[in-house]
């Protein structure tokens, strides 16, 4: 299974990143083999629209999961309309986290854990 997580780094020693759809990094990981593809984050700076951009990348590199430290309504109801499980309140390392999801201690997200713009300097 792939997955997504949001992260300041491009490693999985690298630490959560708090925001989804303006992340630092995406890190698409194989939870089987942890593979990792990183990607910088190409929507950090948007002007709006970062959340569901950010979405639309993950749902094309083919995640199931995302693992995020919070998830706006624009981003969750476009990661939920395809078909993602949505894991919030992470912090720690992406390891961690991979690790937490693979043990069953994780309980996907019911709905957006902060309102819109969350994270923008705007």
């Amino acid at each position: 299974m792939k997955i997504a997580v949001t992260s300041t780094g491009s490693d999985l020693d690298a630490q959560i990143d708090p925001r989804f759809g303006r992340a630092q990094y995406l890190l698409i990981i194989d939870v089987e083999s942890y593979e990792v593809e990183a990607i910088e984050n190409p929507n950090i700076a948007a002007g709006g629209g970062a959340g569901i951009q950010t979405s639309q990348l993950v749902v094309d590199r083919g995640a199931e999961a995302v693992l995020t430290g919070n998830c706006g309504p624009n981003a969750f109801r476009t990661l939920a309309a395809a078909g993602l499980k949505i894991y919030t309140g992470l912090n720690g390392s992406v390891r961690e986290a991979v690790e937490s999801l693979k043990s069953g201690e994780l309980t996907p997200t019911e709905g957006p854990s902060v309102p819109g713009h969350f994270g923008s300097s705007g």
